[in-house]
């Protein structure tokens, strides 16, 4: 190769070398690529489909919490009642992270009613029952373990069941979603309280949920 030829290919050869030392150093960059659109949770997306959203969500696990703080039972305890949650059951045929209603109602209730309802923490049972052992066991510090005093007992139950119904056509496809919960004394298994929320929506195109 000549002379003239390489001082040709010289800037080509410097500007590859900063390219490739550009995307290594600042990542990619797609300026021809569309953003992202940030969008409050109660708000309904373009990117949808006739099934359980983020905004069902949040109205329901709303309106459960609401219901469950204004009972009177809950209202006029003199001691604050201990609560356990029981799994969400999903008989819909959206594949969704079910448990998302019940951590959303515990989170509602311990922020906006703090003192009113006790959670306890039953899925943690295991990590908590070797906490409490190690410490009898001198083998951890600080805290305290009373004697041979138990976990707390539950007073209610909190259960939840999302079901649906859906219709499909060759003009698109339906679904009607029934949320229902029930608040269940322990000692008398009694339905203490039960409140419903049901949405339908339709459309011509479905989409995945995961």
């Amino acid at each position: 190769m000549n002379s003239v030829s390489v001082r040709l290919l010289l800037p080509a050869v410097v500007a590859a070398v900063s390219l490739v030392s550009g995307c290594s150093t600042y990542g990619v960059r797609n300026p021809s690529g569309s953003g992202v659109k940030v969008l409050q949770p109660e708000e309904a997306g373009t990117v949808a489909g006739t099934g359980i959203e983020s905004q069902d969500l949040v109205a329901v696990s709303d309106k459960m919490a609401r219901g469950i703080v204004g009972l009177d039972r809950i209202k006029s305890a003199g001691t604050p009642p201990n609560v356990v949650l029981l799994p969400v059951e999903n008989e819909t045929r959206f594949a969704i992270n079910k448990d998302l209603f019940n951590t959303r109602i515990r989170a509602q209730l311990n922020q906006k009613a703090a003192g009113k309802v006790n959670f306890l923490a039953r899925e943690r049972l295991q990590a908590l029952q070797k906490e409490r052992e190690l410490k009898q066991q001198g083998a951890l510090t600080g805290g305290t373990v009373p004697g041979n005093a138990g976990f707390a007992g539950a007073d209610y139950m909190l259960t939840g069941k999302l079901s649906s119904l859906t219709t499909k056509s060759s003009k698109g496809v339906s679904d009607y979603v029934l949320y229902t919960f029930q608040l269940i004394d322990v000692q008398s298994s009694s339905i203490l309280w039960e409140d419903f929320a049901e949405i339908k929506k339709q459309g011509q195109d479905d989409a995945a949920y995961r």
